[in-house]
């Protein structure tokens, strides 16, 4: 039988700390910053059509207004069709992006599944995330899986899962949420072996999901008034200012930790969330004298780099992010670029 799936893709995101390349604006999802495409076709491209035994329908877009001329362009690019382009008045997390995505997704199909993923993500292994999926759908009518990424290194920077007990093959109850860990306890996580990544990607029936909020009905409830509110015009959605009123509060916090229905399906995809310099130099090609180079940029020798014509001196400078667009100027050590974020 041929699993049908409802793919909702939240592109609300700024990434400032890919400033000044990633701004308001422009944010990284609309950037190519992994290859020819854009992050944001990456993922349509590979949540579309039918794959194996999936059948990806039309996604559900959840942006801002800002950002929905550039929405159009990825998916007039890609030939893609949304279902639904949902406009938030104001971010507010991805709790209330997820009520929102579950509550129109069981309109468009009750009796469909909701994969909610962020646009910035990258995914190099795309038929190991398929299978992931495939497993994850076993237990995901009556659970809401989040997808555990095997850990390549002991990264400082995400967030953990700790398995529990397995509820079917490759998919298994969530024991505990481990908040981002220091270096030691991070290196422990890779040893022992039964910790994953947390990717922020989540499967559910839409009415699992709507269920559990009952824990934290604000939100569920404000965007479920937003939506009843929104106006409509062709494919948009626009919500109505009840959304406003939803506590702004990352699905995680909201509902994962909280219900006995949360559950992770382990995957080693290739995935990155490019959420810093340091992860994307990690990521990046080196040139012939280690450099990783992005965009329109040359480098001679540590002290010389010019970048979108900018030209930039860094006099014995090792080790360093040096970022130069039309809308700033970024020098940092490396080791900081982790905690660095725009204002």
């Amino acid at each position: 039988m041929t699993l049908r799936i409802i793919p909702a893709i939240m592109s609300g995101g700024a990434g400032t700390r890919l400033w000044p390349l990633s701004t308001e604006d422009h944010p990284k999802q609309f950037h190519t910053l992994m290859g020819p495409r854009t992050l944001f076709a990456e993922t349509v491209g590979r949540m579309s059509g039918e794959v194996g035994d999936i059948t990806f329908a039309p996604p559900i877009v959840l942006c801002g207004e800002k950002h929905v001329p550039r929405v159009r362009v990825v998916l007039d690019e890609a030939s893609a069709q949304a279902a639904a382009i949902v406009i938030e008045p104001a971010a507010r997390n991805t709790a209330a992006v997820a009520a929102s995505a579950a509550a129109i997704g069981q309109s468009i199909d009750p009796s469909a599944l909701v994969l909610l993923v962020p646009s910035d993500h990258a995914i190099a292994n795309v038929s190991a995330f398929h299978k992931a999926i495939l497993r994850a759908a076993v237990v995901a009518n009556d659970h809401i899986v989040t997808f555990g990424v095997a850990p390549s290194h002991p990264a400082t920077g995400y967030g953990y899962i700790k398995c529990g007990d397995e509820l079917a093959r490759g998919a298994f109850a969530v024991e505990e949420f481990k908040e981002k860990p220091n270096a030691q306890t991070a290196q422990h996580y890779l040893n022992d072996g039964g910790y994953f990544w947390n990717s922020g990607m989540f499967l559910f029936a839409p009415e699992t999901l709507l269920n559990e909020f009952d824990a934290n009905p604000a939100i569920r409830d404000c965007a479920l008034d937003a939506l009843k509110a929104a106006t409509r015009n062709g494919d948009e959605i626009r919500l109505g200012a009840a959304y406003l009123n939803a506590p702004a509060q990352p699905l995680d916090i909201a509902v994962m930790e909280r219900t006995a229905r949360a559950a992770v399906a382990p995957c080693d995809i290739g995935w990155a969330d490019i959420g810093s310099w340091a992860e994307l130099w990690r990521l990046a090609p080196r040139n012939a004298n280690g450099f990783a180079l992005l965009g329109p940029a040359a480098s001679a020798d540590t002290s010389k780099i010019e970048a979108s014509g900018v030209k930039v001196m860094a006099i014995e400078g090792n080790d360093l992010v040096v970022v130069a667009t039309p809308d700033g100027l970024l020098i940092l050590p490396r080791e900081r670029a982790a905690d660095f974020a725009a204002i």
